[in-house]
């Protein structure tokens, strides 16, 4: 949150700051900041707010270690509402829930797609030894789409012989594989989506 003049005059010295989970964009709490706690967020890595009833600062996690782990920080349009993203370590709200409004802090399993994306983007950036997407990547555009088309006929198959689990499993394949094509060639999973998106309009 680099060069961000916050406002903390509105409400006298402090400012909202809005906690999201950054895997599953759950929001899981609302906490204050004052200056003091901004600048301990940004230096620990772990959210700091501050405590009205304790009147001190207040680092989420100190007595039951269930830190809030920073990913990012954000400032509104007004520079007076923070948005901080972050990776929890276990329930956020201090009566055992996931979130302080009692919903469930869970990611979708559609959201793991983006997920895979990401680490396929990263292998094809870091291509690790052993690895065997960046075996893939290495064999290039011919290599990946034989191996989408040949996934494509086992989840065929496994659908004609109604062996749901086999059809379920190379389908697995087949998106797996379809997705290290995507990425080699520089799209994304989305890309299929918002196509798909544009045609169901």
């Amino acid at each position: 949150m680099e060069n961000t003049q916050l406002d903390f005059t509105k409400l006298n010295g402090l400012i909202p700051a809005v906690i999201q989970d950054n895997t599953t964009n759950v929001v899981l709490m609302l906490g204050f900041m004052n200056e003091e706690a901004v600048a301990k967020t940004e230096e620990t890595g772990q959210v700091t707010f501050f405590s009205r009833t304790k009147n001190r600062l207040w680092t989420k996690g100190e007595e039951s270690g269930n830190f809030l782990n920073v990913v990012s920080i954000a400032a509104d349009c007004d520079n007076d509402t923070l948005l901080i993203k972050v990776n929890p370590v276990g329930p956020v709200c201090h009566t055992g829930d996931d979130t302080c409004w009692g919903e469930t802090n869970e990611e979708s399993d559609i959201q793991f797609l983006e997920y895979l994306q990401d680490f396929i983007d990263q292998r094809k950036q870091e291509m690790p030894d052993g690895s065997y997407t960046t075996s893939l990547f290495q064999k290039g555009t011919r290599k990946i789409a034989q191996k989408v088309g040949e996934e494509a006929v086992e989840t065929i198959i496994g659908a004609m012989a109604d062996d749901d689990e086999n059809f379920i499993y190379e389908g697995a394949d087949l998106l797996y594989h379809l997705i290290v094509l995507l990425s080699h060639k520089g799209y994304r999973i989305e890309d299929l989506a918002r196509e798909l998106k544009k045609r169901h309009k």
